[in-house]
């Protein structure tokens, strides 16, 4: 923690503490988490100038840290230079908004400040200790947009399976379809991901065949190292992408067996159908009843056709855990043992699928407050797959409600790394949010949620986790604001049904739980009838 000067901290100067005006400049650019070499860029000076200067604003402030010195400088709320400009004479001021930011580290989490204005990219991601890839979007050659679904199938699959290659370091799906229909180098993309491969392809689907091209680029080199083409039955699928991961290990690494790359296999279904209804029932989101109940539908249908279909029985589990995340329906309407019935079908018949596995925990936790062996699922699917974003989120958000704050933070850290362009900000910011709160730490908490509002202004996991921040902050008009809009998504809220909804998986952290409802309740929503 910052040692900060005694009495008010906003009437201490950068003066008094010793800090030039040329320094001013450089912990600007270090509070918009620059690198020692993009300040060089940016303000044209040597590599050790910057050092000598970013060791002197630390001694001067007397932390330790770049995180340290953030939270210290937003304590003094100082003006700070944008971009280079000369700084505002040593001035004191509000003008620059700071936000809090998960670093983008792997295996650890922290947290720093940069301002509002800054509209640059993030430093470089440093390039994991073992080879790295994604799978970008792959185009989809049908002649019928409608079944764009089947080819970011086709991409999930194939990242599920190369996921599964301990020797690997695989991006998540989800940060590879930010780049869905724009051209840029594959050497700009290794290093917004912080990757060495990319792959990219097609796929085309005529009837009852398909055909898939890939194409294999090392972005440290930006040039193709390697392409082929796999065609085949639609009902030999899961085969085609067993050889398209095969053949990529291969090339990416070529003193290790084919063998290696067997433990990639993964074939959750015979059933083409019901395979087909699987993949229409994975939306991008699932904001609304609506879409959730469609999604629903759709996995019933696919679990008649294959009663051993692992993977659908746990994405059905986990709409019914969504339904509680949104609070779309409140027990006792017989959806929570519907939701634990699929739990258990998914463990059982998707006992080596890592995606079966991770919803089936979560929902677990979740529904049935069976937090032990919730993890226990998702530590598993995490053995099975060490790459999926997915499973480390929810192991972080599962420990975020038990009070398990540090643990949660790497968590998400380790998710972050692996999904660096994740589309879902408010659900990475959320959980933060959610592991501060639950911990008891209320002020970086409020800082989390803020930033997740940002990416989704009318969340209601995010708008209650606010509220009660802002309730337990006495920040209590900002909290009814929240409330307010809690209402209008969902008139039937109150605190009796958060309760009755939160409590089986906070049943180990009752005073995570009890600061949560004293939260929402200052902040003014209804009590209603336990």
């Amino acid at each position: 923690m910052a040692h900060r000067p005694s009495g008010n901290p906003a009437s201490v100067s950068p003066a008094e503490l010793g800090i030039t005006p040329g320094q001013m400049r450089v912990m600007a650019l270090l509070m918009q988490g620059k690198s020692n070499k993009a300040i060089c860029r940016v303000l044209g000076l040597a590599e050790p100038t910057v050092k000598r200067h970013v060791t002197s604003i630390l001694k001067a402030l007397k932390v330790s840290n770049r995180t340290e010195a953030a939270l210290a400088v937003s304590a003094f709320g100082w003006d700070l230079p944008r971009n280079g400009e000369s700084p505002q004479a040593d001035t004191v001021g509000t003008g620059t908004k700071l936000e809090l930011r998960a670093e983008r580290g792997s295996g650890t989490h922290s947290a720093t400040l940069r301002t509002s204005s800054d509209t640059t990219e993030p430093p470089p991601l440093v390039l994991p200790d073992k080879p790295s890839i994604v799978v970008l979007p792959f185009a989809n050659l049908s002649g019928d947009p409608a079944q764009d679904y089947f080819a970011d199938g086709m991409v999930d699959e194939i990242t599920v399976a190369l996921g599964r290659i301990p020797w690997l370091f695989v991006i998540a799906s989800s940060s590879a379809f930010a780049y869905r229909g724009r051209t840029v180098d594959v050497r700009q993309i290794g290093i917004e991901l912080g990757v060495r491969y990319v792959l990219s392809g097609s796929v085309r689907k005529d009837a009852d065949h398909v055909r898939i091209i890939g194409q294999l680029s090392d972005a440290s080199l930006g040039r193709q190292i390697w392409a082929d083409r796999f065609e085949g039955d639609l009902a030999k699928i899961f085969e085609l992408q067993d050889n398209v991961a095969a053949s990529i290990s291969a090339t990416i690494a070529p003193a290790l067996r084919l063998l290696e790359a067997e433990h990639a296999r993964r074939k959750p279904t015979d059933n083409f159908t019901a395979y087909d209804l699987y993949l229409r029932a994975l939306p991008p989101h699932r904001d609304t009843l609506a879409q959730n109940q469609e999604s629903l539908r759709l996995l019933y249908r696919a679990i008649e056709l294959d009663p051993s279909f692992g993977a659908a029985y746990g994405l059905a589990a986990f709409c019914h855990h969504v339904q509680l995340v949104f609070a779309w329906q409140t027990p006792p309407d017989g959806w929570i043992s519907e939701g634990v019935r699929l739990t258990y079908l998914a463990a059982e018949w998707g006992e080596s699928d890592p995606e079966a596995l991770w919803m089936a925990g979560r929902t677990l936790a979740g529904l049935a407050g069976e937090t032990d062996g919730g993890l226990a699922l998702i530590n598993r699917s995490i053995l099975l797959n060490p790459n999926s974003a997915r499973a480390w989120w929810v192991s972080g958000l599962t420990h975020a409600h038990l009070g398990h704050a540090e643990i949660a933070l790497d968590h998400f850290s380790r998710a972050r790394r692996l999904n660096p362009r994740d589309t879902s900000e408010h659900a990475h910011w959320n959980g933060i949010a959610v592991a501060y709160l639950f911990s008891g730490s209320f002020a970086p908490a409020k800082q989390a949620i803020d930033r997740a509002l940002i990416d989704w202004p009318s969340s209601p996991p995010a708008l209650s986790a606010k509220a009660a921040i802002c309730g337990l902050l006495g920040q209590i008009e900002e909290g009814r604001e929240c409330v307010r809009q809690i209402l209008a998504l969902n008139p039937d809220i109150t605190i009796a049904t958060v309760e009755a909804l939160n409590r089986p998986q906070m049943r180990s952290n009752p005073l995570g739980l009890k600061n949560f409802l004293d939260g929402l309740r200052r902040a003014g929503l209804p009590a209603g009838s336990a």
